[in-house]
């Protein structure tokens, strides 16, 4: 099962920042963020540093409305693959129970474990 979180906050960049003052060295993880990077992230992704976690961006969107499938897509390709720890981040908790409930149902329920959610 795969430790996932869901990460909110006011500003993409304090999401950023909480999901980096938690991460592991050296323990696959990759993180999928709403939104687009402010050009400061402190995610950057070394390329060079097989450990390193993977970065996924994808357009803002509530991501269990009209971003369902593109959640659905990038989630199902990092799954083949399966890192040991998932951070989602969402520009927008308003929806955070009903992305929740999608997650734990069918067939990721499977697939991962969720976490208490981590408030940036």
């Amino acid at each position: 099962m795969i430790s996932t979180i869901l990460v909110t906050g006011p500003t993409a960049a304090a999401r950023e920042n909480a999901i980096a003052a938690v991460l592991s060295p050296g323990r696959p993880t990759a993180i999928i963020i709403e939104g687009m990077a402010d050009g400061n992230s402190s995610l950057v992704y070394d390329e060079s540093d097989s450990a390193a976690w993977q970065v996924h961006r994808i357009a803002p969107g509530c991501l269990c409305c009209a971003g369902n499938l593109v959640l659905r897509v990038t989630l199902n390709r990092l799954l083949r693959r399966p890192p040991a720890q998932l951070f989602i981040s969402l520009a927008d908790a308003t929806h955070v129970d009903r992305l929740r409930a999608m997650l734990e149902a069918a067939p990721y329920d499977a697939l991962l474990r969720l976490e208490p959610v981590l408030t940036a």
